[in-house]
Parts: C-alpha cells; sequence; structure tokens
C-alpha cells in the first residue's frame, strides 16, 4: 500500500529565555515595544506536519512518500530523511528560499513567542500522482501549501483515491465554501475538539452535516484519547498511560502516523486510533517531534499490554 503524506517541512529553531518576558514587556508602553531577549543557546531540530508524521511511519516499517517543498537549506534534512529510509523523490527544491521555520523562544514561566517563516512552503509541490494505483493508495494531507491541499484532494477525487483531510493550523487560511468543498468525498477528517468546532463554525454545519461529506470524523482529546464518529456512533478510544510527560508538541502527529499503519495493513478503525494513541505516547515522552524512536516489537508489545492482540 502507498502512503502519500502532503504537508510542511521545517526546521525548529528552539531558544530557552532564563527569566520571564513579563519582567521586560511594560503593558503603558507596549504600543512602543522594543526589547531584545537574550537566549541561553539555539538547539535545531526537524519539524514540519509532513516530515514528524513520515518519521514515526519509518520507525512502524512503512515508507510513506512526503509531497512538499523545501529550501535550499535542505541537505542535512535530506541526511536524517534518508538515515530513516524515507524516499525523498516527491519532495521539491525551492532554490531561492529556506526551508520552513519555526523560531521559538520559552520563558521560565513557559511562556513563548514564536516567529516563522514559511519560506519554501509559499510554493506549492506540484505533484501529480501518476504512478499511484488509486485501490492502493491513501493520502493524508496536513497543512502546508494552501494550494496543494486544495489540489491534492481534486486530484484524489478525480483519480479516485483515498484521502484524509487534516486542517490544523492551515484553518485561518480557509474560507468555508472551500473548506466544504475540500471535505466532500474525503475517507476522513481530522482533527482536535478546538478545531472541529472552528471547522463547525466556518462551514456553518454541525457535525452530522459535516458527516454527510466525509465518511468519518475522528476528533483528538489530548489525554482523554480520542473519538470516532460516524453517522450511525461515536466510539470513544482512550490513551494510554505515559510514562513520562515531557512534551506533548508532535503527538498529534506521531498519533496520525499510528492511524496510517493501521488503515494500510487493514486493521478496524477502532484498532486504528489505538495504534495511535500508543505512537502518541512515544512522542510524549521525549521533548521534539522527531526525537523519540522504538523497535517495531516494542511498539507491538507496549499496544498488547494496554489494548489486547490486535
Amino acid at each position: 500500500m502507498n502512503i502519500y503524506i502532503s504537508g510542511s517541512m521545517a526546521y525548529d529553531r528552539i531558544m530557552d529565555f532564563p527569566g520571564k518576558f513579563s519582567d521586560y514587556i511594560l503593558p503603558d508602553k507596549i504600543h512602543v515595544l522594543n526589547v531584545c531577549f537574550n537566549v541561553n543557546g539555539l538547539s535545531e531540530q526537524f519539524g514540519g506536519t509532513a516530515g514528524n508524521i513520515a518519521y514515526t511511519l519509518s520507525l512502524l516499517e512503512e515508507k510513506p512518500l512526503i509531497i512538499a517543498t523545501i529550501g535550499k537549506d535542505y541537505q542535512q534534512y535530506y541526511a536524517w530523511l534518508g538515515k530513516n529510509t524515507i524516499p525523498v523523490h516527491g519532495i521539491t527544491i525551492i532554490p531561492e528560499e529556506f526551508t520552513a521555520g519555526a523560531y521559538i523562544t520559552t520563558d521560565q514561566a513557559d511562556n513563548q513567542i514564536t516567529g516563522f517563516n514559511p519560506g519554501a512552503m509559499k510554493y506549492p509541490s506540484g505533484y501529480r500522482f501518476d504512478d499511484a494505483p488509486p485501490e492502493q493508495s491513501v493520502l493524508l494531507i496536513a497543512p502546508g501549501n494552501l494550494q496543494d491541499m486544495i489540489e491534492y484532494a481534486s486530484l484524489c477525487r478525480q483519480k479516485g483515491i483515498r484521502y484524509i483531510c487534516d486542517p490544523g493550523q492551515s484553518l485561518t487560511k480557509w474560507e468555508g465554501e472551500a473548506l466544504r468543498t475540500w471535505l466532500e468525498g474525503s475517507m476522513m477528517l481530522i482533527s482536535n475538539d478546538y478545531e472541529l468546532e472552528i471547522i463547525m463554525k466556518m462551514t456553518g454545519m454541525n457535525k452530522k452535516d459535516l458527516l454527510q461529506l466525509t465518511g468519518m470524523i475522528i476528533t483528538t482529546l489530548g489525554e482523554q484519547g480520542s473519538l470516532i464518529s460516524t453517522a450511525d456512533s461515536d466510539v470513544h478510544v482512550p490513551s494510554i498511560r505515559v510514562e513520562h510527560v515531557i512534551d506533548p508538541t508532535g503527538a498529534g502527529d506521531a498519533y496520525r502516523a499510528g492511524l496510517l499503519k493501521a488503515i494500510v495493513t487493514g486493521k478496524d478503525i477502532q484498532t486504528a486510533a489505538r495504534l495511535g494513541s500508543v505512537a502518541a505516547a512515544y512522542a510524549i515522552e521525549k521533548y521534539g517531534t522527531q526525537e523519540h524512536h522504538f523497535l517495531y516489537d516494542d511498539f507491538v508489545e507496549r499496544y498488547r499490554k494496554h489494548f489486547g492482540e490486535f
């Protein structure tokens, strides 16, 4: 089964400020804000929705094809993908731009100031799916270039390829009618509970109405697990116990990887959500979105410990 992941490729540059932002931001001077935060250093990590999902899928012994753009500073990321046996021929290099980058500064009170440069993500990747057998392919459309998100759904409908809608952080870029068109004919909509509320508000549709457009809605609920909704029922799938909660960032992308692993191996949707819960737990136990690691046999054993055989 061919797995395609459309989304973003990014570098996350993370800095720690040894103080509190509030001590240096004066409320009565906010209109003339001019402040410099001296940080302790900078760490660079691989990120982006497509990269994150593909990474966890590689741990699950799959070789997804990333459909995205990357900038002229691609070499380090390509080396990482190669180390994890993730193919790169679906990625388009934009030589005049840097790879998308998030610059995140966190203070001692866990407040964050983030600057984001979309860089190469401003450009569509233009993949055509010419060699994708419809019955053996599935595409997850994660947040990335908006033109790609719209056009890939249209291509999938034309070619009969199953696709999953995952709008996430891209929701502020959409208009209601375009969002309804995008969802129509999709295999599944996946979002967290807050994003689902925004989707319903933007489209003017309730959950029952949305299920007339898409085959299923999966709502992730953080530590409460996830909810599988179809026209006939709602089924709750719990999360699993996490050894040490270090960083929830990236848990959603890991969940999606577990979900896709089950779909392409013919598992039922409840098993898919459980696999997603196990994958998310590994991500939560490490700082960063591609810092977790596991052997597939250990992953299976952890699943069995919580959910039994699959």
